[in-house]
């Protein structure tokens, strides 16, 4: 069996998985379309400058939530599958067996970026359907943005599991590293380009990404929406990220 056709089956099984376990799957698609809804709620009024002119704020807060749930499923739920399933000794009978280590790895990647695409189109839906939003086709944009997303933060994913020291850590470290990122990024809020903020953000991969996806929705200007600065830092971030997950990656249950 080709490395390949084994990366398949192991996404199908991941899938089978990760819908079997309702509350994790609802918390991976509830927690993003929960703060579209109640943040669109409190600004639903606003409008806000884009690049070209003025939005309303579900213009620029739909897209920012579509970064959210693709953080969400690659980085949150790789971050924990990996170190929760390291720490119970999965990954070390695994390692045992005839599974080859690559198509394992893929079928966990696969498995994210699948659940980034469903998210993502629930939100785009959503955003069209109740508040509004205009998507100005730029179909090839988003698909790139989102691939690029799901693996620079995937390999985040995995990078930062390798830190974690056994489960009742993981919640804490995972989101003391995201959620401070998403504040001062814009995740929640517009942060104002070339503010001290801005710049400091402008060192991290959530900054970069948000700014892709605005760019992809933002209805006053041409092109496909990718932007080579924000690509190349999600690049960057995702191969630097890549080469410490390879470096640190255990199979073994830390302290064993």
């Amino acid at each position: 069996m080709t490395i390949a056709v084994s990366a398949l089956r192991r996404i199908k099984w991941e899938q089978r998985t990760f819908w079997r376990n309702p509350a994790a799957a609802a918390f991976v698609f509830a927690f993003p379309l929960m703060f579209l809804v109640v943040f669109t709620a409190i600004n639903g009024n606003e409008t806000i400058r884009l690049r070209g002119g003025e939005a309303k704020f579900a213009q620029y807060y739909v897209p920012a939530i579509v970064g959210f749930g693709v953080i969400s499923a690659c980085y949150t739920n790789l971050a924990f599958v990996v170190s929760i399933r390291r720490e119970d000794g999965i990954l070390k009978r695994i390692r045992g067996t005839p599974v080859s280590p690559v198509a394992y790895l893929a079928g966990l990647f696969g498995n994210s970026v699948v659940v980034s695409m469903i998210l993502s189109t629930l939100t785009i839906a959503l955003g069209l359907l109740v508040y509004g939003v205009t998507f100005p086709g730029r179909y090839l944009g988003l698909v790139a943005t989102i691939a690029l997303a799901a693996f620079c933060f995937s390999a985040l994913g995995v990078a930062i599991s390798t830190f974690i020291p056994n489960q009742d850590a993981a919640p804490a470290i995972i989101n003391f590293v995201l959620f401070p990122l998403l504040f001062i990024s814009g995740t929640f809020g517009r942060v104002e380009d070339g503010s001290a903020l801005d710049t400091v953000a402008g060192l991290f991969p959530v900054r970069h990404l948000n700014s892709l996806m605005e760019a992809v929705f933002n209805p006053f200007t041409d092109g496909s929406g990718l932007i080579g600065e924000h690509v190349l830092m999600l690049l960057l971030w995702g191969v630097g990220a890549s080469a410490i997950a390879l470096r640190r990656f255990s199979w073994m249950p830390h302290g064993s």
